[in-house]
Protein backbone atom coordinates (compact mmCIF):
# COMPACT_ATOMS: atom_id res chain seq x y z
CA UNK A 1 0.00 0.00 0.00
CA UNK A 2 2.85 2.38 0.82
CA UNK A 3 4.41 1.67 -2.58
CA UNK A 4 1.15 2.36 -4.42
CA UNK A 5 0.51 5.61 -2.53
CA UNK A 6 4.04 6.89 -3.11
CA UNK A 7 3.84 6.03 -6.81
CA UNK A 8 0.58 7.93 -7.26
CA UNK A 9 1.79 10.90 -5.22
CA UNK A 10 4.98 11.11 -7.27
CA UNK A 11 2.97 11.41 -10.49
CA UNK A 12 1.91 14.95 -9.53
CA UNK A 13 4.15 17.74 -8.29
CA UNK A 14 1.24 19.34 -6.44
CA UNK A 15 1.08 16.26 -4.18
CA UNK A 16 4.68 16.56 -2.99
CA UNK A 17 3.67 17.94 0.43
CA UNK A 18 1.34 15.01 1.16
CA UNK A 19 2.90 12.46 3.50
CA UNK A 20 1.94 8.86 4.22
CA UNK A 21 -0.79 8.64 6.88
CA UNK A 22 -0.09 6.74 10.05
CA UNK A 23 -3.14 4.50 10.28
CA UNK A 24 -4.15 1.70 7.94
CA UNK A 25 -7.65 3.18 7.54
CA UNK A 26 -6.24 6.55 6.49
CA UNK A 27 -3.86 4.87 4.04
CA UNK A 28 -6.73 2.93 2.47
CA UNK A 29 -8.78 6.10 2.07
CA UNK A 30 -5.86 8.02 0.56
CA UNK A 31 -5.06 5.20 -1.88
CA UNK A 32 -8.67 4.96 -3.02
CA UNK A 33 -8.84 8.74 -3.43
CA UNK A 34 -5.67 8.83 -5.52
CA UNK A 35 -6.93 6.01 -7.73
CA UNK A 36 -10.32 7.73 -8.13
CA UNK A 37 -8.85 11.03 -9.33
CA UNK A 38 -6.11 9.52 -11.51
CA UNK A 39 -6.62 10.25 -15.22
CA UNK A 40 -6.32 7.38 -17.76
CA UNK A 41 -2.55 7.83 -18.18
CA UNK A 42 0.11 5.17 -18.81
CA UNK A 43 1.30 3.30 -15.72
CA UNK A 44 4.30 1.07 -15.05
CA UNK A 45 4.21 -2.72 -14.98
CA UNK A 46 5.63 -2.61 -11.45
CA UNK A 47 2.67 -0.53 -10.28
CA UNK A 48 0.18 -2.90 -11.92
CA UNK A 49 1.84 -5.97 -10.37
CA UNK A 50 1.70 -4.49 -6.88
CA UNK A 51 -1.79 -3.03 -7.35
CA UNK A 52 -3.16 -6.36 -8.62
CA UNK A 53 -1.63 -8.22 -5.69
CA UNK A 54 -3.07 -5.68 -3.24
CA UNK A 55 -6.56 -5.86 -4.77
CA UNK A 56 -6.49 -9.67 -4.81
CA UNK A 57 -5.69 -9.67 -1.09
CA UNK A 58 -8.49 -7.22 -0.39
CA UNK A 59 -10.91 -9.38 -2.38
CA UNK A 60 -9.92 -12.47 -0.40
CA UNK A 61 -10.51 -10.57 2.85
CA UNK A 62 -13.92 -9.27 1.74
CA UNK A 63 -15.17 -12.61 0.40
CA UNK A 64 -16.75 -13.63 -2.92
CA UNK A 65 -20.29 -14.82 -3.70
CA UNK A 66 -20.77 -17.08 -6.73
CA UNK A 67 -23.91 -17.28 -8.85
CA UNK A 68 -24.06 -21.04 -8.24
CA UNK A 69 -24.60 -20.33 -4.54
CA UNK A 70 -27.77 -18.30 -5.20
CA UNK A 71 -31.34 -19.62 -5.32
CA UNK A 72 -33.57 -18.36 -8.17
CA UNK A 73 -36.73 -16.45 -7.27
CA UNK A 74 -38.15 -17.21 -10.71
CA UNK A 75 -36.69 -19.53 -13.36
CA UNK A 76 -33.44 -17.93 -14.47
CA UNK A 77 -33.93 -14.80 -12.31
CA UNK A 78 -32.30 -14.11 -8.95
CA UNK A 79 -32.36 -11.46 -6.23
CA UNK A 80 -29.18 -10.83 -4.25
CA UNK A 81 -28.47 -8.12 -1.69
CA UNK A 82 -24.82 -7.22 -1.33
CA UNK A 83 -21.79 -5.52 -2.84
CA UNK A 84 -21.78 -6.14 -6.59
CA UNK A 85 -17.96 -5.93 -6.65
CA UNK A 86 -17.95 -9.24 -4.72
CA UNK A 87 -20.19 -11.18 -7.11
CA UNK A 88 -18.58 -13.77 -9.38
CA UNK A 89 -20.97 -13.61 -12.33
CA UNK A 90 -19.99 -13.67 -15.99
CA UNK A 91 -20.71 -9.94 -16.02
CA UNK A 92 -21.82 -7.21 -13.67
CA UNK A 93 -23.49 -4.02 -14.87
CA UNK A 94 -22.03 -0.61 -14.09
CA UNK A 95 -24.33 2.42 -14.01
CA UNK A 96 -21.92 4.73 -15.83
CA UNK A 97 -22.01 8.37 -16.87
CA UNK A 98 -21.82 9.53 -20.48
CA UNK A 99 -18.04 10.00 -20.33
CA UNK A 100 -17.66 6.30 -19.41
CA UNK A 101 -14.44 6.85 -17.46
CA UNK A 102 -15.67 6.12 -13.95
CA UNK A 103 -16.34 8.43 -11.02
CA UNK A 104 -13.57 10.94 -10.30
CA UNK A 105 -14.98 12.04 -6.90
CA UNK A 106 -12.68 10.66 -4.17
CA UNK A 107 -14.32 7.80 -2.25
CA UNK A 108 -17.76 8.60 -3.62
CA UNK A 109 -20.49 6.12 -2.70
CA UNK A 110 -21.73 5.42 -6.25
CA UNK A 111 -21.41 2.02 -7.90
CA UNK A 112 -19.28 3.50 -10.69
CA UNK A 113 -16.68 4.53 -8.12
CA UNK A 114 -16.70 1.14 -6.37
CA UNK A 115 -16.35 -0.85 -9.59
CA UNK A 116 -13.41 1.21 -10.84
CA UNK A 117 -11.77 1.17 -7.40
CA UNK A 118 -11.76 -2.61 -7.04
CA UNK A 119 -11.10 -3.37 -10.72
CA UNK A 120 -7.94 -1.25 -10.70
CA UNK A 121 -6.63 1.53 -12.91
CA UNK A 122 -6.67 -0.74 -15.99
CA UNK A 123 -10.45 -0.40 -16.23
CA UNK A 124 -10.31 3.37 -16.72
CA UNK A 125 -7.55 2.91 -19.29
CA UNK A 126 -9.67 0.45 -21.29
CA UNK A 127 -12.73 2.70 -21.06
CA UNK A 128 -10.65 5.64 -22.29
CA UNK A 129 -9.50 3.64 -25.31
CA UNK A 130 -13.10 2.77 -26.16
CA UNK A 131 -14.19 6.39 -25.84
CA UNK A 132 -11.26 7.64 -27.92
CA UNK A 133 -12.34 5.28 -30.69
CA UNK A 134 -15.94 6.45 -30.39
CA UNK A 135 -14.97 10.15 -30.39
CA UNK A 136 -18.04 11.25 -28.44
CA UNK A 137 -20.11 10.75 -25.32
CA UNK A 138 -21.95 7.47 -24.74
CA UNK A 139 -25.65 7.69 -25.63
CA UNK A 140 -28.22 6.80 -22.99
CA UNK A 141 -29.56 3.26 -23.24
CA UNK A 142 -26.56 1.68 -24.99
CA UNK A 143 -23.91 -0.58 -23.46
CA UNK A 144 -20.20 -1.35 -23.72
CA UNK A 145 -18.24 -4.37 -22.48
CA UNK A 146 -14.80 -4.40 -20.85
CA UNK A 147 -12.65 -6.82 -18.93
CA UNK A 148 -13.16 -6.93 -15.16
CA UNK A 149 -9.47 -7.05 -14.16
CA UNK A 150 -9.32 -7.51 -10.37
CA UNK A 151 -13.05 -7.99 -9.84
CA UNK A 152 -14.29 -11.59 -9.35
CA UNK A 153 -16.61 -11.34 -12.39
CA UNK A 154 -15.32 -11.89 -15.94
CA UNK A 155 -16.60 -8.71 -17.58
CA UNK A 156 -18.19 -5.36 -16.81
CA UNK A 157 -21.09 -4.05 -18.89
CA UNK A 158 -21.25 -0.26 -18.78
CA UNK A 159 -24.55 1.49 -19.52
CA UNK A 160 -25.77 5.08 -19.13
CA UNK A 161 -29.26 5.37 -17.69
CA UNK A 162 -31.67 8.29 -18.07
CA UNK A 163 -31.32 11.25 -15.70
CA UNK A 164 -34.66 12.25 -14.21
CA UNK A 165 -35.47 15.93 -13.75
CA UNK A 166 -39.10 16.31 -12.75
CA UNK A 167 -41.75 13.80 -13.80
CA UNK A 168 -40.73 10.53 -15.47
CA UNK A 169 -41.64 10.58 -19.16
CA UNK A 170 -42.41 7.70 -21.50
CA UNK A 171 -39.08 8.38 -23.17
CA UNK A 172 -37.33 7.95 -19.81
CA UNK A 173 -39.07 4.60 -19.32
CA UNK A 174 -38.04 3.41 -22.77
CA UNK A 175 -34.44 4.51 -22.29
CA UNK A 176 -34.18 2.63 -19.00
CA UNK A 177 -35.60 -0.48 -20.65
CA UNK A 178 -33.04 0.00 -23.44
CA UNK A 179 -30.25 -0.17 -20.84
CA UNK A 180 -31.35 -3.65 -19.74
CA UNK A 181 -31.92 -4.88 -23.31
CA UNK A 182 -28.57 -3.51 -24.52
CA UNK A 183 -26.70 -5.24 -21.70
CA UNK A 184 -28.43 -8.57 -22.33
CA UNK A 185 -27.88 -8.32 -26.08
CA UNK A 186 -24.20 -7.58 -25.52
CA UNK A 187 -23.86 -10.43 -23.02
CA UNK A 188 -25.46 -12.85 -25.48
CA UNK A 189 -23.17 -11.67 -28.27
CA UNK A 190 -20.14 -12.49 -26.10
CA UNK A 191 -21.39 -15.86 -24.95
CA UNK A 192 -22.01 -14.85 -21.34
CA UNK A 193 -24.44 -16.86 -19.24
CA UNK A 194 -25.01 -14.73 -16.13
CA UNK A 195 -25.47 -10.96 -15.75
CA UNK A 196 -25.87 -9.07 -12.47
CA UNK A 197 -27.76 -5.79 -12.78
CA UNK A 198 -27.48 -2.95 -10.33
CA UNK A 199 -30.46 -0.60 -9.86
CA UNK A 200 -29.69 1.51 -12.93
CA UNK A 201 -30.51 5.24 -12.68
CA UNK A 202 -32.04 5.06 -9.21
CA UNK A 203 -29.23 6.74 -7.30
CA UNK A 204 -27.60 9.91 -8.56
CA UNK A 205 -29.90 9.90 -11.62
CA UNK A 206 -33.11 10.02 -9.49
CA UNK A 207 -35.26 7.43 -11.27
CA UNK A 208 -38.04 6.35 -8.82
CA UNK A 209 -36.99 3.04 -7.27
CA UNK A 210 -40.21 1.06 -7.64
CA UNK A 211 -40.89 2.15 -11.21
CA UNK A 212 -37.29 1.36 -12.13
CA UNK A 213 -37.61 -2.10 -10.60
CA UNK A 214 -40.83 -2.81 -12.51
CA UNK A 215 -39.16 -1.82 -15.78
CA UNK A 216 -36.06 -3.88 -14.98
CA UNK A 217 -37.98 -7.05 -14.15
CA UNK A 218 -40.42 -6.78 -17.06
CA UNK A 219 -37.67 -6.00 -19.58
CA UNK A 220 -35.50 -8.90 -18.42
CA UNK A 221 -38.45 -11.30 -18.42
CA UNK A 222 -39.50 -10.22 -21.92
CA UNK A 223 -35.92 -10.55 -23.20
CA UNK A 224 -35.55 -14.06 -21.76
CA UNK A 225 -38.88 -15.11 -23.31
CA UNK A 226 -37.98 -13.83 -26.76
CA UNK A 227 -34.39 -15.09 -26.85
CA UNK A 228 -33.19 -18.67 -26.80
CA UNK A 229 -29.90 -17.71 -25.10
CA UNK A 230 -30.10 -18.98 -21.49
CA UNK A 231 -28.75 -15.95 -19.61
CA UNK A 232 -29.34 -15.97 -15.87
CA UNK A 233 -30.32 -12.52 -14.58
CA UNK A 234 -29.33 -11.43 -11.08
CA UNK A 235 -30.94 -8.30 -9.69
CA UNK A 236 -28.37 -6.92 -7.28
CA UNK A 237 -29.58 -4.54 -4.60
CA UNK A 238 -27.62 -2.84 -1.85
CA UNK A 239 -30.24 -0.92 0.12
CA UNK A 240 -32.98 -2.56 2.21
CA UNK A 241 -35.58 -0.44 0.42
CA UNK A 242 -34.64 -1.88 -2.97
CA UNK A 243 -34.55 -5.41 -1.57
CA UNK A 244 -38.13 -5.03 -0.32
CA UNK A 245 -39.30 -3.68 -3.69
CA UNK A 246 -37.64 -6.37 -5.82
CA UNK A 247 -38.61 -9.14 -3.42
CA UNK A 248 -42.26 -8.11 -3.54
CA UNK A 249 -42.35 -7.67 -7.32
CA UNK A 250 -40.49 -10.88 -8.11
CA UNK A 251 -42.47 -13.07 -5.71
Amino acid sequence: MDFLIRYLLNEHKEYEDISLPASLEEKERLLRSLMNVRPPAPVSDDFLDVQDGYLRERLAERGVTRVEELTPVQPGMYLWQGDITLLAADAIVNAANSQMLGCFVPCHGCIDNAIHTYAGVQLRLECARLMDEQKGAEPTGRAKITKAYNLPCRHVLHTVGPIIQGAVTQADRELLADCYRSCLDLAAAHGLRSVAFCCISTGEFHFPNELAARIAIQTAADWRQKNSVPIEVIFNVFKDRDYEIYSRLLR
